[in-house]
């Protein structure tokens, strides 16, 4: 009997709320909500793409994957293991950073300027027990690999570099520590368009070559069509649509993601824009509305879209969307019809 491999990633109900406070005696001022129930999984050799607007709790999530935040609720589980989980069954935060690393917006930002390039890309293998020798000489095969001349390049500093080459730089410290996973956090968005594709090019080159497993964040959905397997597309700290990237880019379920394709530039003159795909702006995080949180800009809301949350629904293929639209029995006008249950016998 052939069964589902286990996924390398678990992601189960994560959740982050954020409390406000205000006024000179802190009195509550509200929740944001972050990232609410948010589950997914990721296999391993996979990139998975995960879009939405600003603030949709992209960046969050990556952040408490890696621990940088700490969860409210929710289990993230590394190769079957829970991080940060006390017993046998549990992996440690150190030991997680290990096989999971992240690769952030701010090129110049991520590296301390005092040190060199070398010293930068060899020091988490030294703080995990690595010799200063033995880390050097990694420091500097992965300057190779990552298109840096490391006699050039070694004993530099980050304000000595360009963008795109302090962007490889972060790569190849991301990858000192030989993780399995990487998550790429706006890894590109800030280079110019060039050095752009010369850096996702050596990203596809390393996963291939490492056999790495990368979660893929971005706003530019034609990057993250040509990076990704699946996409994970996200709305105010909600999951609206998953996918393989031929199901979510050719046959879009959810009508946000639907408003998100249609907003990208083309250069075909027939398909220019015509109208806004959106109207107006998404709603505050501090305590959302209840039910659909798409509900107050979607141009398909009923009643039901307020009184309960959508949950993913199958749409086939490893494709789910959360629409009452596309729930059986849901309510919607537009819902398929429930599936009758076979009569008794």
């Amino acid at each position: 009997m052939s069964t589902t491999p286990r996924a390398l990633l678990e992601v189960r109900e994560l959740r982050k709320h954020f409390g406000l406070k205000s006024g000179i005696f802190s009195k509550g001022a509200g929740t944001v909500h972050a990232v609410d129930d948010v589950s997914f999984s990721v296999q391993a050799g996979e990139t998975l793409g995960i879009v939405g607007e600003s603030g949709c709790g992209k960046s969050t999530t990556a952040r408490l994957l890696m621990r940088l935040i700490e969860p409210d609720a929710g289990r993230v589980l590394l190769d079957g293991r829970g991080i940060g989980e006390p017993g046998a069954q549990g992996l440690s935060v150190r030991d997680a950073r290990r096989q999971m690393q992240m690769v952030f917006q701010d090129s110049f930002a991520s590296l301390n300027p005092r040190l060199t390039i070398e010293d930068s890309i060899a020091f988490a293998p030294i703080v995990h027990g690595l010799s200063s020798r033995q880390a050097k000489s990694r420091a500097r095969d992965l300057l190779a690999k990552v298109g840096l001349a490391p006699e050039r390049f070694a004993a530099r500093y980050p304000h000595e570099l360009s963008g795109g080459q302090r962007q490889r730089i972060n790569i190849a410290r991301a990858l000192a520590l030989e993780p399995k996973i990487v998550i790429l956090d706006e890894a590109v968005s800030a280079l110019d368009k060039s050095v752009e594709a010369q850096v996702l090019n050596l990203l596809l080159d390393l996963k291939t070559e490492l056999g790495l497993t990368y979660l893929f964040i971005s706003h530019d959905l034609n990057v993250v069509r040509y990076m990704s397997d699946r996409v994970m597309v996200m709305y105010l700290g909600k999951v609206a649509e998953i996918g393989p990237v031929d199901a979510i880019y050719g046959r879009t379920a959810h009508p946000y993601t639907s408003a998100l394709l249609s907003a990208m530039p083309s250069m075909d003159p027939a398909r220019r824009t015509q109208q806004p795909p959106l109207i107006g702006d998404p709603p505050s995080p501090i305590d959302p509305p209840p039910g659909c949180r798409f509900r107050t800009r979607c141009p398909y809301a009923e009643d039901v879209c307020g009184e309960r949350d959508p949950v993913l629904a199958a749409e086939g293929g490893g494709h789910y969307v959360a629409c009452q639209m596309k729930k059986a029995g849901s309510g919607h006008s537009a819902a398929p019809a429930p599936i009758a249950s076979p009569p008794p016998l």
